[in-house]
């Protein structure tokens, strides 16, 4: 084993495409927030990621970093208690890329499904780069360049981390002597150098944007490129905004037509955000029966998400009017990224017989 910690490290992290929204929050970020208390704590701003779909405009994804990591501050990431540092300043994820790339064959890369699915919604076609394939790689290593237990993420992305915990046993068979018929708990047990990450998934797994169906019939998840998602950011009179606007029924012409709950994102976000379940229970009846209509549920809605909204927007202030605060927190958090990478890297160095320093 790579580290001694008086808690279980945790690591995560997200592109810097935009601002965070809704849909981050309840996919990973609450889970964050929480466990900063119990686990050794490492958020990562993958910003050279972002350049697989973006890169012609490297100043929106500098940008996208000081949001995100305003966003991370804002939502109750605690700098004393959680380390936050930004991908590019931790060089040693770039060396282990390398090494792990050697670990994963072309069709395996090929098969991510997360990767199909982006270049679906993108609509990238044929014209995506070769580092568009690449960051499945680098993925693996911002992970094991951590060492962590855990990794709290969407669902969207256990292919990722499926993929990092083929890695890790390859490497600990390949390089450190462990039986393949080793169960994943007990490979550091048994002499492996990384550790077979586990997942953390958040309470909804994939949270469906505020428009209405595709051509192909598919709700879409939340996503500021799809211009369907409520920012972490936005304001009351926005969110306001937002909600009135939101797709519901379109069957359902006047208040008086029985309305279908099923797959209709307003009631899917009261099941997601409103806590008062009798509530929800009770007027979806109503609904189904044409009782009430689109535009009571919708100022309801208005009110839960402001209050879910009102502590972040708060701690936002205090940030927001002094960056240079933030810039300190992701130079401080580099400098301790750094050292656990380093650390990793020479280890990984040893293992592959690789280590020829002095």
């Amino acid at each position: 084993m790579i580290y001694k910690a008086e808690k279980p490290r945790l690591l995560t992290g997200d592109t810097p495409t935009g601002k965070l929204h809704l849909g981050h929050w309840v996919g990973s970020l609450e889970n964050r927030v929480k466990l900063q208390d119990k686990y050794e704590c490492y958020f990562l701003l993958a910003n050279i990621h972002a350049f697989t779909t973006r890169a012609d405009r490297p100043g929106d994804i500098r940008q996208s970093v000081l949001d995100i990591a305003v966003d991370y501050l804002a939502a109750g990431i605690d700098p004393q208690k959680s380390v936050i540092f930004i991908e590019s300043e931790v060089s040693a994820i770039y060396n282990l890329a390398s090494i792990f790339s050697m670990l994963i064959p072309f069709p395996r890369l090929m098969r991510n499904p997360t990767l199909k699915d982006e270049i679906r919604d993108k609509n990238l076609g044929e014209n995506y780069s070769f580092g568009f394939m690449l960051y499945a790689v680098l993925q693996v290593a911002d992970i094991l360049a951590f060492c962590p237990e855990v990794v709290p993420v969407g669902e969207d992305q256990l292919p990722h981390l499926e993929m990092t915990r083929e890695v890790a046993r390859r490497f600990n068979q390949m390089y450190c002597g462990v039986d393949p018929h080793t169960e994943d708990a007990d490979y550091l047990k048994a002499g492996g150098l990384l550790p077979i990450i586990q997942p953390l998934v958040g309470r909804v797994e994939r949270l469906i944007g505020l428009n209405g169906p595709n051509s192909e019939g598919r709700l879409l998840k939340m996503s500021k490129s799809l211009d369907n998602a409520i920012f972490l950011s936005d304001g009351p009179d926005v969110v306001a905004k937002k909600v009135m606007s939101m797709y519901t029924d379109p069957k359902r012409i006047h208040a008086t037509d029985p309305g279908t709950v099923e797959n209709n994102p307003l009631w899917v976000f009261h099941d997601v955000f409103n806590p008062d379940t009798a509530w929800v229970t009770h007027t979806k009846e109503l609904y189904r029966a044409g009782q009430i209509g689109d535009v009571t549920c919708k100022k309801k809605l208005i009110e839960v998400l402001n209050d879910l909204l009102e502590p972040i927007r708060r701690r936002r202030i205090d940030y927001q009017n002094d960056l240079s605060q933030v810039l300190q927190i992701l130079k401080k958090g580099a400098d301790k990224a750094n050292e656990v990478a380093e650390t990793t890297l020479a280890a990984v160095k040893k293992a592959i017989r690789q280590d020829f320093g002095a």
